[in-house]
């Protein structure tokens, strides 16, 4: 099979495309034909070095969506999705014209979505669902402060928020574009800036319940001073600093409770029960789909790369 290829670290120049063994299937693995295949900032960042744990040479690529080609009789033909923080990392990934998974991760996509679509889902939905459901535990008629809400991860927190029966008003330096999921579903807005606190502050006086930080970082001070007496804070970055400060009486005499997230701890078998519980949403109507900016063969994996790399405004989707 042909696949994107990569053995040392650096730019998206160092892609190739490589001629690799064909997957084989076993007792306890399938083999998913991949339809379409997006590629995540964490992709880029994972081919420059940037993310840890990474097992060279390596094929990149974490979301996907697919068919099963070969595995238990029932699944084969089945279009299938699904995401994995091995998946690229220590094991082969998605930017290819084929993958293995353990039988255990295979899931059925959404009827609703076409295979471009569904392939841009997993790792921005499973940190959202992470941090706003599962450690989060967000409740209906509760405000969410959604710090980054343009981003990919700020559009899924805002939707599923939203399904969740929570009141969104998200924080960015900009409102989110008229075609993101994002913009249908938030209550209020608040630029990001010396100033968002305050402003934060006239639309829920008593501050956000729970507090989903999709920066981190230059953004973390900010976050704590966005949430409500015992409300929680998430974080799932540090974008510009790793190390931060704040005034530690403040932290406890409100009774935060400050959470990290971090969806590469869960393998593409671990992954699979929570894209299952998102196919309904999308189904339903519920969770739409962020727009696609351009898919492109797996011949251009490099300028695809680089697009993702410089900021596409919408996702970027091979088609291996």
């Amino acid at each position: 099979m042909r696949a994107a290829w990569f053995e040392t670290y650096g730019p998206p120049s160092v892609l190739t495309v490589a001629e690799r063994p064909d997957p084989v299937a076993d007792a306890a693995t399938a083999v998913v034909e991949v339809v379409a295949a997006s590629i995540n900032p964490s992709d880029v960042k994972n081919v420059a070095g940037q993310m840890e744990g990474t097992v060279l040479p390596r094929i990149p690529g974490r979301d996907f969506a697919g068919r099963v080609v070969q595995g238990p009789a029932d699944w084969i033909g089945a279009e299938v999705w699904g995401t994995g923080g091995d998946v690229g990392f220590t094991r082969d990934g998605t930017h290819a014209q084929r993958i293995a998974i353990p039988v255990a991760a295979l899931v059925r996509k959404p009827a609703s979505l076409s295979f471009e679509q569904a392939s841009c889902i997993g790792v921005n939905f499973a940190i959202a669902w992470l941090g706003t459901v599962a450690y989060g535990a967000v409740a209906a008629g509760e405000s969410v402060a959604v710090i980054g809400v343009g981003g990919g991860v700020g559009n899924a927190v805002a939707q599923i928020a939203r399904h969740r029966g929570a009141r969104v008003i998200g924080i960015d330096r900009r409102p989110p574009a008229d075609d993101a999921p994002a913009a249908r579903v938030i209550d209020g807005f608040v630029a990001a800036g010396p100033d968002t606190v305050a402003e934060l502050r006239k639309l829920t006086p008593a501050g956000a319940d729970l507090v989903f930080d999709a920066v981190g970082g230059v953004m973390f001070e900010t976050a704590l001073g966005c949430v409500a007496r015992r409300g929680r804070v998430v974080e799932i970055s540090a974008t510009g600093r790793r190390r931060v400060e704040f005034d530690l009486a403040d932290f406890y005499h409100n009774e935060t409770r400050l959470i990290g997230a971090d969806s590469r701890k869960l393998g593409v078998a671990e992954s699979a029960p929570l894209m299952q519980l998102l196919v309904e949403g999308f189904d339903s109507g519920a969770f739409r789909p962020p727009p696609i900016a351009s898919v492109h063969p797996l011949d251009d994996v490099r300028a695809a790369y680089q697009a993702v790399a410089d900021g596409a405004h919408g996702r970027v989707v091979l088609r291996p």
